[in-house]
């Protein structure tokens, strides 16, 4: 399968507000959305979808967005997922990423980032080798760390704030925070939410974050 054009994009929340106002926005960027009140409702339609990108709540009744994603790759469908989670859910959104999701984005997101994001997630899922590229390259950035500015990272991505990090580590909260600006600034990320996106971008184990 691939994915027509104009894109499908099906929308997954359980919020109508949220889905009435991103099915105007896609709408009018010349994507073709089409939504579902819920996880139970998108699962039902999945083997008779076209494919398409997803943008999917995780937070929702019954069906979350995790279950969603686990249905998703128990079969083997190849939906670019991105995922919409609240404001600095680190631990949500490494998860999803971990469960296969493309990409995330944070409620309340801006119409022209979240564009953005679908047609980068689909252009990914078109171009193996363009993903492999990309993934070489997020490794490549992420060797430029100091080990324990590369500790730091994995200890931000679990989701422990500076406080917790300094007490695993053994070093002062503002030992923590000097290591947390030079390691956003050695890989020029303009946010945490980048960091995040560059740590599943090179396949980093997160497995012992998940767990901290």
């Amino acid at each position: 399968m691939t994915i027509p054009s104009p894109t499908i994009v099906y929308i997954v929340d359980d919020d109508a507000e949220i889905r009435r106002s991103s099915w105007f926005m896609l709408s009018a960027a010349g994507l073709s959305p089409r939504v579902f009140a819920g996880g139970a409702d998108f699962l039902e339609e999945l083997p008779h979808l076209t494919l398409g990108a997803v943008l999917l709540d995780l937070h929702m009744p019954d069906v979350s967005g995790f279950d969603v994603l686990q249905a998703i790759t128990a079969r083997n469908a190849a939906f670019p997922v991105i995922v919409v989670t609240g404001f600095s859910d680190v631990s949500a959104a490494v998860r999803a990423m971990k469960l296969g999701a493309i990409d995330f984005i944070e409620k309340p997101y801006v119409d022209d980032e979240l564009i953005t994001l679908i047609e980068s997630a689909v252009a990914r899922c078109k171009d193996a080798d363009q993903a492999q590229e990309c993934r070489r390259a997020a490794e490549r950035k992420l060797a430029l760390l100091a080990p324990r500015e590369r500790e730091v990272l994995e200890l931000m991505l679990a989701g422990l704030p500076n406080k917790l990090i300094a007490h695993r580590l053994q070093v002062s909260s503002r030992t923590v925070e000097m290591h947390r600006a030079k390691l956003m600034s050695r890989l020029d990320l303009p946010n945490f939410s980048a960091a995040i996106r560059l740590a599943i971008a090179a396949g980093m184990d997160l497995r012992a974050s998940l767990e901290a």
